[in-house]
């Protein structure tokens, strides 16, 4: 298979992919709207159960770290480096 094969095969599965993900989300939007319509924070259905809850989570603020305690964001900052695929 040359490059352009590949490329147009690639940008086919990547429409079919963003289509699909666009129907799961609505699908998703359907049953919260259910849920938060009903009150409750939970449905079970046959097969499958489906959760909407709130979620609390602790998160340091590192750009306030870096403003008032700059010497120790430096010290706790960690640089990697990863590779990043982009196709358009």
């Amino acid at each position: 298979m040359n490059i352009n094969q590949i490329m147009s095969e690639l940008a086919q599965y990547i429409r079919v992919q963003e289509e699909a993900a666009a129907m799961v989300e609505a699908l998703k939007d359907q049953l919260k709207a259910q849920m938060q319509a009903a009150g409750v924070d939970t449905l079970a259905g046959a097969e499958h159960k489906a959760t909407y809850k709130a979620v609390t989570s602790c998160r340091v603020d590192t750009t306030a770290l870096k403003k008032d305690l700059p010497e120790i964001a430096a010290r706790y900052t960690k640089t990697t480096e990863t590779r990043r695929f982009t196709f358009a």
